[in-house]
């Protein structure tokens, strides 16, 4: 291919017969090349647009997406019956979506009827991009109630665009959470109780991260439930409750693997269950949106080896590999809300406070050495916290652990400029966070902010709220 510059351009635009000679005699990479280029058109070139008309039957995809891409410029609604004659003979859905585009901004009544049919399309892209035409006219009451038929619509994504328009949702809400201050009955607080009874006490709305660990199921002496099924159901109340305290479109971590339980003897089976698989299964009916899987990585030597057998004997069937990760999954309260919205919550001198700094993970593997604790056998890596921490929230946030064990999250909070909510049910682990460090080097101490409170369950009830 030749180079084209700006000026070749320009006289292609310029002179209608010259482009209609270049698009039917040049090769695809020089029509592609054009076509990405060929900026504002004028709607009065007649034969440009007989054209690019003529790409909406080429081989190649790409050109006609450019082609109709182009064609949606002039912004003509004669131009409506051709372009429904390319749809309805179009079988990529990048094409047919394109086409949609540029018939909805012609922002033409005209072209209503079409987008009306078009909703009963089997291809959800094409159905999403009709129901964008069809909001150029929202004001219309009666255009809107034509899209009423979508709430039974079998896809998600569909649903989560229709249902906010006739629900009464977050789509019309005030921005309740902008000029709303962090909690200060929450600020530098660390419960002794029951994670549900507490936060039964916590108003909606009040906490922005929430990063946590569950206990193990049935793997450690401080976590014993009577039933897998009876673990579930009591994560799933931690979650539903986090949910309403937690601010719209704010982030939830879940720091989980899956666990195995001993043997009951040599004649029996270990089980191991997915913790991670079956807490994500209730998330999206709790209203959290998945965002992200991150994978911990440890190195192998600070694992327990399950590989033992297996070295020596090789025999298949019995292959146990050592379990090196742990799952980060990453929700987000459900909300139609982009996250700049959330951003522009804060000032500008405190988004120019919070800027991750150079050296942060690009990718979703972490890895990070394992922490022991002789009091707690499952201690949160500082650098763990400080990363969550940096990456979903600001400064001045408030930060929530329900299990808050040896209180890491609080440390780096505070290291991070946020203040923090802890909840701990273990007496031992409460203690072990009041003294955690010798008297005034108390790891939560910080004069920066407000004092640090260690309350029972009972005291935190009747803390002006």
């Amino acid at each position: 291919m030749k180079k084209i510059d700006a000026k070749q351009i320009e006289i292609l635009k310029s002179d209608p017969d010259i482009f209609f000679e270049f698009v039917q005699t040049s090769d695809e990479k020089s029509i592609k090349y054009v076509l990405g280029r060929l900026g504002r058109l004028s709607a009065s070139s007649i034969i440009i647009q007989e054209s690019l008309f003529s790409l909406l039957s080429h081989r190649s995809i790409q050109i006609r997406v450019a082609a109709a891409h182009n064609v949606g410029k002039f912004g003509d609604a004669n131009l409506l019956p051709k372009l429904i004659s390319a749809f309805e003979s179009e079988t990529s859905t990048e094409v047919r979506t394109e086409i949609i585009s540029a018939i909805g901004r012609m922002r033409d009544h005209s072209s209503l009827n079409f987008l009306y049919k078009t909703l009963n399309d089997p291809d959800p892209k094409t159905v999403m991009q009709a129901i964008r035409g069809i909001l150029v006219f929202k004001k219309d009451p009666i255009v809107i109630n034509s899209l009423k038929t979508l709430l039974s619509h079998p896809n998600e994504q569909i649903q989560a665009i229709i249902k906010p328009l006739f629900e009464g949702s977050i789509a019309t809400s005030k921005l309740k959470s902008k000029s709303k201050e962090p909690a200060n009955y929450l600020s530098n607080t660390v419960v002794r109780g029951d994670v549900l009874e507490v936060l039964a006490e916590v108003a909606d709305d009040e906490i922005h991260l929430t990063f946590t660990s569950p206990p193990y199921y049935n793997a450690r002496d401080y976590s014993i439930y009577e039933s897998y099924g009876e673990y579930i159901a009591f994560l799933k109340s931690v979650f539903t409750e986090i949910h309403r305290v937690t601010r719209e479109g704010r982030f939830l971590i879940v720091n989980t693997s899956p666990v195995i339980v001993s043997r009951f003897s040599r004649s029996h089976s270990s089980r191991r269950y997915p913790i991670p698989f079956d807490i994500h299964g209730f998330m999206d009916e709790i209203g959290w949106e998945y965002i992200d899987d991150i994978i911990w990585l440890k190195p192998e030597a600070s694992v327990k080896n399950r590989n033992g057998g297996f070295l020596q004997h090789r025999k298949p069937l019995g292959y146990k590999p050592n379990t090196v990760t742990e799952m980060l999954m990453v929700y987000r309260k459900k909300t139609i809300r982009l996250i700049d919205w959330n951003m522009k919550q804060y000032s500008s001198e405190i988004i120019e406070q919070s800027l991750v700094p150079d050296g942060y993970e690009t990718t979703n593997v972490w890895r990070i050495d394992p922490k022991y604790n002789k009091i707690h056998s499952a201690v949160f890596p500082i650098e763990l916290c400080e990363k969550i921490i940096s990456y979903y929230s600001f400064k001045g946030d408030i930060v929530f652990d329900p299990f808050a064990g040896s209180g890491t999250l609080g440390k780096a909070a505070l290291a991070l400029g946020r203040s923090f909510f802890l909840t701990e049910l273990n007496e031992k682990y409460f203690q072990l966070m009041k003294d955690s460090l010798p008297p005034n080097e108390n790891m939560f101490t910080d004069k920066s902010f407000n004092k640090i409170k260690f309350i029972s369950s009972d005291d935190f009830r009747n803390v002006e709220k």
